[in-house]
């Protein structure tokens, strides 16, 4: 037996709450389009929602930035330089060098909060 879902979200954690949301208001270009002051900031991106929420205290160690997560959050960008250059803008360069894969070319980068985030720019066909 099988259940049916209507809709999929990702959401992050963070006890740095504000920094993480103007973080992402900055990367992305947009303002959350739901927002409960440092509570919960969901941003609707192109097929995927994106949500910021803090922990409650009585969960805050399950999410302190020492735990490394093993979730990236892959954004398909059309410019791989661009999207470079503006992470670089808001202070958080990516530490390494693009790399080619079969599928196009990306970067690893982090968000505040360590958590990584893979820019990826398709083959053109």
């Amino acid at each position: 037996m099988s259940f049916q879902y209507t809709d999929a979200i990702a959401t992050i954690a963070s006890t740095n709450f504000e920094s993480l949301v103007s973080f992402y208001t900055k990367l992305l270009g947009e303002k959350p389009a739901s927002l409960i002051p440092n509570v919960y900031a969901e941003f609707d991106l192109a097929s995927l929602r994106l949500g910021i929420f803090k922990p409650k205290n009585s969960h805050e160690s399950e999410f302190e930035v020492s735990h490394k997560s093993k979730i990236s959050l892959c954004l398909e960008v059309s410019n791989l330089e661009d999207a470079i250059a503006h992470l670089t803008a808001l202070g958080y360069p990516p530490p390494g060098n693009i790399s080619i894969a079969n599928h196009g070319r990306e970067i690893y980068a982090y968000d505040p909060d360590g958590n990584r985030l893979i820019l990826h720019q398709a083959k053109e066909e």
